[in-house]
């Protein structure tokens, strides 16, 4: 009975070993099976990398075009003006670029729609695409013989009245059907313009810091800054000769910081060891010619646009002041447009 007992007893522990090593060999099975899955989600082969890359990029140019309207604009409404869709139809359209990008682009509130930051990351991006997509449609329009296309130029407003205006008449007269995009901009802010690509050609006072030098650019009018007066105010100044220092003791008037003009001149005032501190600035020419004619101080300003009619005089300065240029500059890295190239053979 013993014997019987102990068999017993012994079959069992055999069984049970055997069990627990099923046990550990289908555990390690499952561990190695788990270790291969872990393995192979990391090794993509090339068209499932394919696969996982188009569906990440599979953004429909539309969405972008939607989102750039309504950037630009900060209104679902006037962006579906210009792209003459629906206003829900940008708002869906917004929602799924939002979602497929993984992020919130707009701050939409009852008044108003703005950027997030990760929207102002991507106009950056986007704008200078559309520009080069406007761009290269406008190109396809043109015709041999320029029956279509536009014409785009940044200038100051200084520039387009006293300079360009003549040369923009002769163009039109010249090619009619070509459209004139001008756009008014200080110099340095033109600079800007050429590098986004929303103009073909920007003509601008020279130096200017932001403009590098360059085949790009081309020198197409020299001229001479002014110190002038009212003639009825400032009588006693009249054929009296004065230093740059005596200028200190009357209201300067000029153009305001984040315009070339006001570079040249601090840094004119900086050569002679002299502080500038201007009375008045203004982001016009014409403004300060205007305030100068009613005695509130004395301008400076270029000789081509200082009115002949007497009531104004230019200062005579005894340290010499260098001469400018006004030059016409195109991006290097972007193709010009013949309505552009045609626009330089005038000039």
């Amino acid at each position: 009975m013993y014997r019987h007992y102990k068999n017993t007893t012994e079959n069992l522990i055999s069984k049970i070993n055997i069990f627990n090593l099923f046990n550990k060999f289908f555990l390690y099975l499952l561990i190695f099976y788990k270790i291969l899955d872990a393995i192979r989600g990391f090794c993509y082969t090339e068209s499932s990398y394919k696969e996982g890359l188009s569906n990440m990029m599979d953004i429909n140019y539309e969405l972008y075009k939607v989102f750039y309207y309504v950037a630009i604009s900060l209104s679902f409404s006037d962006a579906s003006k210009q792209l003459f869709i629906s206003q829900s139809a940008v708002s869906q359209s917004i929602k799924v670029l939002e979602k497929k990008l993984g992020i919130t682009l707009f701050i939409r509130s009852t008044k108003r729609v703005q950027l997030t930051p990760e929207g102002e990351t991507l106009l950056r991006h986007i704008e200078p695409a559309m520009n080069l997509i406007k761009r290269g449609e406008a190109q396809l329009m043109e015709a041999s013989n320029l029956g279509g296309g536009q014409l785009r130029v940044g200038a100051s407003d200084t520039i387009c009245r006293y300079y360009l205006v003549p040369f923009l008449n002769k163009f039109h007269k010249t090619y009619p059907n070509v459209h004139i995009k001008v756009t008014n901009q200080t110099s340095t802010k033109c600079v800007d313009l050429l590098e986004m690509g929303q103009v073909d050609l920007i003509v601008t006072n020279y130096p200017n810091s932001r403009l590098s030098h360059g085949d790009h650019i081309r020198t197409i009018h020299s001229f001479k800054d002014c110190f002038i007066a009212s003639s009825r105010h400032y009588k006693e100044l009249m054929g009296k000769k004065l230093h740059l220092k005596d200028l200190l003791e009357y209201p300067i008037m000029m153009l305001d910081r984040k315009s070339t003009t006001s570079e040249f001149l601090h840094h004119l005032f900086q050569q002679h060891q002299l502080d500038l501190v201007p009375e008045i600035e203004l982001g016009s020419n014409d403004l300060l010619i205007d305030l100068a004619r009613i005695g509130l101080g004395i301008a400076f300003v270029p000789d081509y646009c200082i009115p002949d009619d007497g009531e104004l005089f230019p200062l005579d300065i005894q340290e010499e002041l260098p001469g400018r240029t006004l030059v016409i500059a195109h991006n290097p890295q972007l193709p010009l447009t013949k309505a552009a190239k045609e626009f330089l053979n005038i000039l």
